[in-house]
């Protein structure tokens, strides 16, 4: 299968509801592509079903079909945080020519309090909720352990926040770009979860994303693709500071790529929080398990490292808008695969890799794209 057309809109607080972002996000893709809706043979969608928007629609698919105008099959795959890769890697099982696929939230409308209610529905409501542990709480006690087993510091957490954001401040779609953060900044942030500060953590945003999958080839071709779900809860697994959905996820698309990790030149990785980029370095295979902060530390993920990674500013500085962050991974890889990523362009992209986490490691997809001569 091959990447077509991509696009997304400015990942902010436009106000707009989350259907017109998608729209939006979907024109873009399909002049990208050379289409118009009519070439579409199906559509992959990813938003979550809650309240946190105001929204309140239930019958999202139903609702892209009046808006497109299209009737065709269209699917909504929900997986918390990971349902834009889980939406792509749905649609690469579909045995169509030309599939949409599409993620959108609009989440900076609503208040703190009613976006972490709904957003831990991606995580186990009884046992961890109920008690008072939220994201930053788990994502903490991840930092924690990986910290007591390996000697990561909240410094190694604060490059790469610092990384992240000087990397965002050179995209435009960014919802961190033109702002410039300092490291003095990021480590003064108020904490919010010991350790993690503020700027450890990713942000509520509206935006949304969307590319076309297609079996006709085109300058860029799918080599590998893998998904995995592990247990919902990280108390529940052997280790806190490894996530064997990525671990699982990547091991298969790397098998069907036919590529080891050397061969990856820049990857976009789920970074929520800080340390769970640090974590996904060595999950990735691109470390050895303990040694992730090394990596920052040497400055190899920066842009003019020998392996950058996020440079569309990640979700730490790209901004999170759920279900559309997997999908505007891609977006990245795209643009650095064509040479269309201008201030932020890489020298070398020729094999580019997404990675898509949904809730605390509980589902992960690897994606692996590899640009194609003409």
């Amino acid at each position: 299968m091959y990447l077509s057309g991509v696009g997304m809109t400015k990942f902010g607080t436009d106000d707009r509801t989350t259907h017109d972002l998608i729209y939006e996000a979907t024109m873009e893709a399909l002049d990208d592509a050379d289409m118009n809706i009519d070439d579409i043979d199906a559509v992959a969608l990813s938003t979550i079903d809650n309240e946190a928007n105001g929204e309140r629609q239930r019958h999202a698919a139903s609702l892209i079909s009046s808006l497109l105008k299209i009737q065709k099959p269209i699917v909504r795959v929900p997986a918390g945080c990971g349902g834009g890769g889980a939406a792509f890697w749905t649609a690469l099982q579909m045995e169509y020519e030309n599939i949409l696929v599409l993620g959108g939230e609009r989440l900076a409308a609503s208040t703190t309090s009613n976006i972490t209610d709904e957003l831990m529905t991606g995580a186990e409501r009884i046992y961890e909720q109920a008690e008072g542990l939220n994201f930053p709480g788990q994502n903490a006690l991840v930092a924690q352990q990986h910290m007591m087993q390996f000697g990561t510091t909240s410094d190694d957490l604060a490059l790469v926040a610092l990384k992240n954001h000087e990397h965002a401040n050179l995209n435009p779609k960014a919802g961190f770009y033109g702002k410039k953060v300092t490291l003095e900044k990021i480590k003064n942030s108020p904490v919010v979860a010991s350790p993690l500060r503020l700027f450890d953590c990713s942000f509520s945003i509206n935006g949304a994303a969307a590319c076309v999958v297609t079996q006709n080839k085109t300058d860029i071709k799918i080599i590998g693709a893998g998904t995995y779900t592990d247990y919902l809860t990280a108390w529940e697994r052997g280790t806190m500071t490894s996530w064997d959905a990525t671990v699982q996820a990547a091991n298969q698309a790397f098998s069907q790529a036919g590529i080891d990790r050397s061969g990856i030149d820049f990857a976009e990785v789920h970074d929520a929080f800080t340390p769970v980029e640090l974590i996904n370095y060595e999950d990735l295979g691109f470390c050895k398990k303990g040694e992730g902060a090394s990596l920052i530390r040497d400055g190899k993920t920066k842009l003019d490292g020998s392996l950058p990674i996020n440079t569309s500013g990640g979700l730490k500085a790209r901004g999170h808008p759920i279900s559309a962050t997997g999908v505007s991974q891609i977006y990245e890889v795209a643009k650095q695969l064509r040479g269309e990523a201008q201030d932020r362009q890489l020298s070398r992209a020729n094999i580019g890799l997404a990675h898509n986490i949904g809730g605390a490691g509980a589902t992960s997809t690897v994606h692996i794209f590899q640009k194609v001569s003409a």
